[in-house]
């Protein structure tokens, strides 16, 4: 794999962050009901960066637990001055947490990682040796994964259609262990379930992707906040960063064509009755004809529609919004 050349979409905002940095990585954490992984996930964060020489913070992200996972990190930052933390009023989800993480940081190099401990902290080294090399963002790749059977491979599928989708070629867009260059953290902007495109988003800007094998460990404490209704999310929010960011399908060209099929089916079926109705054959109700007319009208609503997606995507989305109710 050749190496790639470090390049910048955006040198003004490169130039502002450098009076920002404070330090050399920080690690965001999203945390729902995770207070007792987090001791541990945090000294194994300052034991793997401190012998790397480098300097540090790591932001926990409370998203609105309820078994005291900020009263913990509350005692993680009264004995570490690197550790930070954030606790929104009620649980908004990962990407509003990771949103809220990626404008708090202060480091030239973000690591994202679960806090289950599934993901090793050992793996920071190397992701940051490849951002090192030219790379913007490095997701990490679970190849022995240790999850359940459904989890395993609903996703499977997810990542073969995202790939397909957004054409990035990655086996695992949501793995939680990432690194990320600081001005790909400025330039992303999610809600609902994004964060599992942040992969995606960032090819799409222009920004270059890799990925990297990660050990994978079975969750020590804990319950998976896995579900179904995450995955139909996920799949939603699939299309709205297709439509939103691809650029090469608008939402007019992809319902539109969809109308004009019906339109030239159901109109070809009106025309055939209307010719047999012009050379003095009655008309008759039938099925065909029937199909035809609801097909032109099919035709119209998808072509309005795909109108009204145009419009909506010339708009701008607001940031997401969120509360924080505490911060240490």
């Amino acid at each position: 794999m050749s190496k790639p050349q470090i390049r910048s979409t955006d040198q003004a905002l490169a130039q502002s962050d450098e009076q920002n940095i404070r330090c050399d990585i920080a690690v965001v954490v999203p945390a729902f009901n995770e207070a007792e992984s987090l001791p541990e996930l945090v000294d194994r964060i300052e034991e793997t960066i401190s012998a790397m020489g480098r300097t540090w913070e790591v932001w926990v992200i409370d998203d609105g637990s309820t078994d005291g996972t900020f009263e913990t990190v509350e005692q993680l930052a009264a004995g570490r001055s690197q550790v930070h933390g954030l606790s929104f009023a009620r649980n908004l989800g990962k990407a509003a947490a990771l949103a809220a993480g990626f404008a708090s940081v202060s480091a030239e190099i973000v690591i994202t990682m679960d806090a289950d401990l599934q993901d090793d902290p050992a793996e920071i080294p190397h992701l940051v040796a490849r951002i090192e090399q030219g790379w913007d963002v490095v997701s990490g790749w679970k190849q022995d994964r240790k999850d359940g059977f459904i989890k395993n491979k609903t996703s499977k599928i997810f990542n073969w259609f995202t790939s397909r989708m957004c054409g990035l070629k990655l086996h695992d867009f949501n793995c939680g262990l990432k690194a990320y260059r600081r001005e790909v953290t400025q330039r992303l902007r999610l809600y609902g379930e994004m964060h599992r495109y942040t992969p995606a988003l960032a090819h799409l800007y222009g920004y270059r992707v890799t990925e990297l094998p990660v050990k994978h460990f079975a969750r020590k404490f804990g319950q998976t906040k896995y579900g179904m209704a995450r995955f139909i999310n996920g799949f939603l929010d699939l299309l709205t960063v297709y439509f939103l960011h691809a650029r090469r399908t608008s939402p007019l060209h992809f319902f539109g064509r969809i109308g004009l099929g019906f339109l030239a089916i159901g109109g070809g079926i009106s025309f055939y009755f209307l010719a047999l109705w012009m050379m003095g054959q009655g008309l008759r109700v039938r099925p065909i004809l029937i199909l035809g007319l609801v097909l032109v009208i099919l035709s119209l609503q998808f072509i309005s529609l795909g109108l009204i997606a145009e419009l909506i995507v010339a708009g701008r989305r607001p940031d997401q919004a969120y509360r924080v109710a505490r911060r240490v």
